[in-house]
């Protein structure tokens, strides 16, 4: 893909990556269709609520320390800004840093939508500056902002030549994608086109691209053990660090759909190179991942060194717990790549995947290619199990879940496991993103299944004293007659 990061706006996911939210159907026609384009959007014929892409903008660009957002909306698109900001600057205060980015808001009202707001912006960027003196101004666009087509690049211009910190514009209006990941391709992209200096030397550093830096320590080891060090982002980063990540040997990552942008952007541009095996979930994911960074960086006998030594440790316990897993029944609900990586994870340890519904789904990646994750599923999975793309529709895995009658529910993101346990299905909400990462993590969420599995008292008493507002007639539907024919 051609990237242009001369301007300030950039393709969504669904114009980009062919990216869907609605479909109903296999993992091996999930594959097969990616693989030869074909993979068409499915609309739905009812819709809950979900995420937004700004809404990811301001949860991700606040990860970096001492910034200010702007956030140009009314005022209830910076709700999430509290408990971000706190969650934030307590994971500064685990590392002893300081965290002094600040998140504000133009507070867009009915007159502004008629009349502009231009000048508001105007004003509170120079204010933000008086006030903060933060290292770069963000400001976030909106819904409303996009609708009345306000000019927020000249605004943002005019306030730049005032002030001696760089002001960048990230458009994220909401309106113009259903993939709310598409923020995560916003902040890099800002990133990239604003941010980045052209490499002035070569670094001995990757870049690590995760969300909260929760194993820190162990990846940090992990690359000591082959003489590389770690650029974690951008989770307590600042902006003059960032600015060099053109430098590193190669851009890796935890997820999939986290990276693709900053990866192959970085590569493009810059000639990084971006690690595009499977992700490092599970046995088989994390060597995968490692073997290809080995290559890269030129440190193969160092890798295969720290394997061996890891498998001796670790791989004994995890057949062990395995044959008290085998044959359980799981269905998974979770974002694009985490769905196929975790669920490979679970076929490693002998259980079976009955069902896995993802957030949404990229036909391919920025590079060109379907997700490599999925196509490795897809030609290794033992059964041609049932897949459905829907965007956190409670609705539908409660349909799913009645229908399947799981051992054991899996989620991340959007309140779902809950919905799971009311149903009387024993679940886990994977947040953090390392549940899975490697050897030793890999036996501890094995240990967490059993666990899980083997105390269902919580799961039986609640179950027993909710009632669901889901009718007999809506758990006879099938998950096919959600959806109109694609388009």
């Amino acid at each position: 893909m051609a990237f242009d990061f001369e301007s300030t706006t950039f393709g969504t996911r669904e114009e980009r990556l062919g990216s869907i939210v609605g479909y109903v159907g296999s993992i091996k026609d999930l594959a097969e269709q990616s693989r030869c384009g074909t993979l068409r959007e499915r609309g739905r014929c009812f819709s809950q609520s979900s995420s937004c892409d700004a809404g990811c903008v301001l949860g991700y660009i606040t990860h970096i320390r001492d910034v200010a957002l702007i956030n140009h909306a009314p005022s209830g698109c910076a709700a999430p800004a509290s408990p971000i900001v706190t969650a934030q600057t307590q994971l500064a205060e685990k590392r002893s840093l300081s965290y002094n980015t600040v998140v504000l808001g133009t507070d867009l009202n009915e007159s502004d939508t008629i009349f502009g707001a231009g000048a508001g912006l105007r004003q509170t960027i120079l204010e933000t500056w008086e006030r903060y003196k933060p290292a770069a101004i963000f400001v976030t666009t909106s819904c409303v902002s996009g609708i009345i087509g306000e000019d927020v690049d000249s605004v943002i211009a005019e306030a730049a030549e005032e002030v001696p910190i760089p002001v960048v514009p990230i458009h994220c209006e909401g309106f113009k994608s259903k993939v709310w990941a598409t923020g995560f391709d916003a902040c890099d992209h800002a990133i990239l086109s604003r941010i980045v200096k052209p490499p002035q030397q070569k670094g001995n550093f990757v870049n690590f691209k995760n969300f909260n830096e929760s194993a820190r320590e162990d990846i940090i080891d992990m690359f000591d053990a082959i003489g590389v060090d770690t650029f974690f982002l951008y989770s307590n980063t600042t902006l003059e660090e960032i600015s060099h990540i053109s430098e590193a040997l190669a851009t890796v990552s935890i997820c999939g759909t986290l990276c693709s942008y900053l990866g192959n952007g970085l590569e493009e541009k810059y000639g990084v190179p971006y690690i595009k095996a499977i992700n490092p979930l599970g046995v088989t994911g994390f060597e995968t991942w490692f073997r290809e960074i080995g290559r890269v960086v030129g440190k193969e006998k160092e890798v295969e060194a720290y394997i061996t030594r890891e498998r001796a440790i670790y791989i004994p316990q995890i057949e062990e717990v395995k044959k008290k897993l085998k044959g359980l029944r799981v269905v998974l609900g979770m974002g694009s790549s985490f769905a196929f990586q975790v669920a490979r994870v679970v076929q490693e340890l002998d259980m079976e995947v009955a069902y896995v519904t993802s957030w949404h789904y990229d036909s391919r990646y920025d590079d060109g290619n379907p997700p490599p994750h999925v196509q490795h599923l897809a030609a290794h999975t033992p059964v041609d199990f049932p897949v459905n793309i829907a965007d956190q529709q409670n609705f539908e895995l409660m349909n799913i879940l009645n229908t399947y009658k799981p051992d054991l529910y899996l989620g991340r993101h959007g309140g779902t496991s809950v919905w799971a346990i009311k149903q009387g299905v024993p679940a886990i909400f994977m947040a953090d993103e390392y549940m899975t990462f490697g050897y030793k993590r890999t036996l501890s969420f094995a240990h967490t299944v059993l666990d899980r599995i083997t105390n269902r008292s919580f799961e039986n008493n609640l179950s027993a004293r909710i009632r669901l507002p889901y009718t007999k007639w809506w758990y006879q539907q099938e998950s096919d007659s959600l959806y109109k024919e694609a388009e």
